[in-house]
């Protein structure tokens, strides 16, 4: 099978071809696992936290890509659900305990980075966390759904927003342009105002129905009673926390920032951006239940996700548009 591998840890400002187009054996299915021909996959910012050792993987060479979808081609020993055939996706979580917060288990263990990702023809993964998808999407408009959505989803909830609260997001990329449309679903009397540095960014944030749109240090023309940051940066968090209501909540949906502007921190002042109950929380991986969910809510909502595709074999490229460019949405690797 074709894969794009990642074979050592590079920094991307260095080189911009940090994967290998290569031919792999097809994996077979474990006992309990599944065997799912992929067509499609996202392409997320974890990808380039995974390549500049960020949240290195364990071993190397490694195939990337958890935003994956495909048909079940073969089944493992003890498998009975899903069904050869079946439509399905898998998500950053690859395995985990089971429970509740299996997110924060030491046991998690995710896809593309622990184990052989998306970025390849096909892939294996336990059973029960291949997720059917709804007949809503296409292939590749049901990939940015898998991370971006349902992390998204996952931080919106961490929020604690009640219905007619003020929303704020920072960064506006493949996570945030998802996470606008679910608030305006699921807090329809609640406005949501956007931070981004991109001018193209602002422009899709006011399409999709922000009531103020600027950049990352503009002032909010009201405070906030919460905002999700999804950007890599620190100056984001700094400027989140000054917009913040009294008792408001930063939700953090980043697996690692990068260290490039971490001095910004030294502006964090505790009367103007800590004081008065306000909060700092993060998001930590996923559990399967927060895709299940969130696909069955993302069908029933009918939310569109804005997609940019890329054959397997231009995954450098989008890798390198995602670090460097303006976004819009988020990118998809189509398999041959």
């Amino acid at each position: 099978m074709k894969a794009m591998v990642l074979p050592e840890i590079v920094s991307l400002d260095e080189v911009d071809t940090p994967l290998q187009l290569v031919d792999l054996p097809i994996p077979e299915p474990k006992p309990d696992e599944v065997l799912i021909k992929v067509t499609a996959c996202g392409v997320c910012h974890t990808e380039l936290d995974e390549i500049e050792g960020r949240t290195a993987p364990p071993r190397l060479p490694i195939v990337l890509g958890h935003e994956a979808v495909g048909r079940i081609e073969k089944l493992g020993s003890g498998v009975t659900q899903p069904e050869i055939g079946q439509r399905v996706g898998v998500g950053w979580i690859y395995s985990s305990d089971g429970g509740p917060r299996e997110n924060l288990s030491p046991h998690f263990r995710a896809t593309g980075r622990d184990a052989n990702g998306g970025y390849a023809e096909y892939l294996t993964v336990r059973a029960r966390y291949s997720h059917p998808i709804p007949d809503a999407f296409t292939d590749e408009q049901a990939a940015p759904l898998l991370c971006a959505g349902s992390i998204g989803y996952r931080a919106l909830r961490l929020t604690n927003l009640a219905d007619g609260e003020r929303l704020g997001l920072t960064g506006f990329g493949g996570s945030a342009h998802l996470v606008l449309q679910l608030a305006h679903h699921l807090y329809p009397a609640s406005s949501v105002y956007v931070f981004a540095r991109d001018q193209r960014a602002r422009a899709f944030a006011r399409e999709l129905g922000a009531v103020w749109v600027g950049d990352t240090v503009e002032p909010a023309p009201e405070l906030l009673h919460a905002i999700i940051d999804t950007t890599p940066a620190w100056k984001p968090v700094v400027e989140a926390m000054h917009n913040l209501h009294p008792g408001g909540r930063l939700v953090v949906n980043a697996i690692r920032k990068e260290d490039a502007d971490k001095d910004y921190l030294l502006n964090l002042n505790y009367h103007e951006h800590l004081w008065m109950e306000k909060e700092i929380k993060s998001v930590a991986n996923i559990t399967r239940q927060d895709i299940a969910d969130f696909l069955l809510l993302a069908a029933e909502m009918r939310i569109t996700p804005e997609i940019e595709t890329y054959p397997l074999e231009d995954a450098n490229r989008a890798l390198m548009e995602l670090k460097h460019g303006s976004i819009k949405g988020a990118k998809v690797l189509v398999m041959p």
